[in-house]
């Protein structure tokens, strides 16, 4: 029998994380910091609304690009928010952003194209990228300058084949983000080279200290950015599977077509939910959003000192529920630290290498998780690294 498998399927790397959440399986009473997933429960009116368009019989197909009346509250929630203009003609709801980055990528790149992407990254753009035919180009990020593009390097990746840039901020697994100063040092580089941009955006109401700028804001770059977001992190929808992506009509319009093809339509009990959301969100200025993101603050500022009493050098994220600690003075990389802190302390913890070369030197922890979990798993890492340190 012949092998029926694509070359490029074959060709695919398995996922770093679930590569390295297979050697977790199996072992007791592991305290994980490793998923990027809420802790908290969906908010009760949101999963109402669920419920009950569930028992007013909503379970049929929608229209493939959604709702109407959930695509113009997005279309008023961008512009109040982050003063981001599409209308809802340009906006079409997905099965979660993952299903917005697939369908953009296959809308734009073609054989050969190249796709710039800040490393470290989202473990999927690179594989969505390549399953085009698409070649993914890194740029270095490195956590002396925030994990930041620069210009220099932007630049220097740059070739006559590069179609599109990667925005991926505020990022995981880095909790960097791009502030607007920094953004409109790179806006020349992206006009210059005729650049699309895809800008990821899921991670947008969960900033420290500073309001999220969206590229899309942009005047100069208003026909040359997406905008990809959803509803799984901010308001913990992980589960629903609801995200949009809002793009110039052109664009939009050709991967609406990908999206009839793959996915018909989001589930429509998750986009009356969704819209609900929205809808009363509004009223009281996202107050629950708030809440969790005033949580999510609290557990960053724990952990970071804890890593410092631990003499474990880490960058200060200023969005989503991140931490990215480097683990080279202990004379380990990444999967190094993770494997053996699993092995000693039955503490899950993600090799920065998953998310990129340049994260080798690195690991993930996320601190969505419960104050009590953070405190049990940093009292384990810190015994851990004194073990190290105290072998040397």
């Amino acid at each position: 029998m012949r092998d029926f498998l694509s070359d490029r399927a074959k060709n695919l790397k398995p996922s770093g994380i679930r590569k390295f959440f297979d050697l977790a399986n199996g072992k007791e009473d592991v305290i994980s910091l490793g998923v990027g997933e809420p802790d908290f429960v969906t908010p009760w009116h949101i999963r109402e609304a669920g419920i009950l368009a569930i028992k007013k019989g909503y379970t049929q197909y929608t229209s493939n690009k959604g709702l109407p009346a959930l695509r113009q509250e997005i279309s008023e929630y961008l512009n109040k928010r982050y003063s981001v203009q599409f209308n809802s003609e340009q906006i079409v709801i997905t099965l979660g952003a993952s299903e917005a980055i697939d369908i953009t990528l296959r809308s734009v790149v073609g054989d050969n194209d190249e796709v710039l992407i800040p490393d470290p990254s989202y473990v999927s753009y690179r594989p969505c990228v390549e399953l085009c035919g698409g070649k993914a180009i890194s740029i270095p990020c490195s956590g002396d300058n925030g994990f930041k593009i620069t210009p220099e390097n932007l630049e220097r990746v740059i070739t006559e084949k590069t179609k599109a840039l990667i925005f991926p901020y505020p990022n995981n697994p880095t909790g960097s983000i791009m502030e607007r100063e920094y953004i409109e040092k790179i806006i020349p580089i992206i006009l210059k080279h005729d650049l699309l941009v895809i800008s990821d955006e899921i991670y947008s109401e969960l900033t420290y200290g500073e309001q999220h700028c969206s590229i899309a804001s942009f005047e100069e770059l208003k026909d040359r950015v997406v905008l990809i977001s959803g509803f799984s992190k901010a308001f913990a929808m992980t589960g629903w599977r609801i995200g949009f992506v809002c793009a110039p009509k052109a664009i939009s319009d050709t991967l609406l077509k990908i999206h009839q093809y793959s996915a018909i339509c989001a589930p429509i009990f998750s986009q009356y939910a969704a819209l609900t959301g929205l809808v009363e969100g509004k009223k009281d200025d996202y107050a629950i959003v708030e809440e969790m993101r005033q949580e999510y603050d609290a557990r960053r500022r724990y952990m970071l000192k804890a890593f410092k009493n631990m003499g474990l050098k880490c960058f200060e994220p200023k969005g989503s529920f991140y931490l990215f600690p480097c683990v080279k003075n202990l004379g380990l990389n990444g999967e190094q630290f993770a494997i053996k802190l699993l092995n000693e302390k039955k503490v899950a913890v993600v090799p920065g290498s998953a998310f990129g070369d340049f994260g080798k030197d690195y690991v993930r922890i996320s601190y969505a998780y419960s104050m009590e979990n953070l405190v049990n798993a940093s009292k384990k890492i810190a015994e851990f690294i004194k073990e190290l340190k105290d072998k040397k």
